[in-house]
């Protein structure tokens, strides 16, 4: 029984020790970022709530879209949420929030190694 309390207290010392090094590694991938950058949001359509053709409900806020508020529109899809919402959203992800069609390729150019 006491061999047995030795190696479960030499795991855990093994455990704790490297747990202490695992603090200065850096992580064998970059983490990759999803969602647009600033430049990138910037490049998209902004209009106002009245120009909307296909709805004024916010799907990231479930909010309606007032005439006079801003709201940024999705090149191909034309979905359209307020400009904070989608702004906030396509941040973190890039795809439009309700029909998931890919933003990636609008900013791709001829001279990109991967092209769309």
């Amino acid at each position: 029984m006491s061999a047995v309390f030795i190696v479960y207290l030499c795991l855990l010392w093994y455990a704790t020790s490297n747990q202490s090094h695992d603090e200065f590694r850096s992580p064998a991938k970059p983490v990759p970022v999803l969602g647009l950058s600033a430049s990138e949001l910037e490049k998209l359509p902004k209009i106002t709530g009245k120009e909307l053709v296909m709805g004024t409900e916010c799907a990231v806020c479930l909010d309606e879209i007032e005439e006079e508020q801003p709201a940024r529109l999705i090149p191909g899809c034309n979905h359209g949420f307020h400009l904070e919402c989608a702004d906030t959203w396509l941040s973190k992800h890039s795809v439009c929030p309700i029909c998931r069609a890919k933003l990636e390729c609008l900013f791709c150019t001829a001279s990109d190694q991967n092209p769309c």
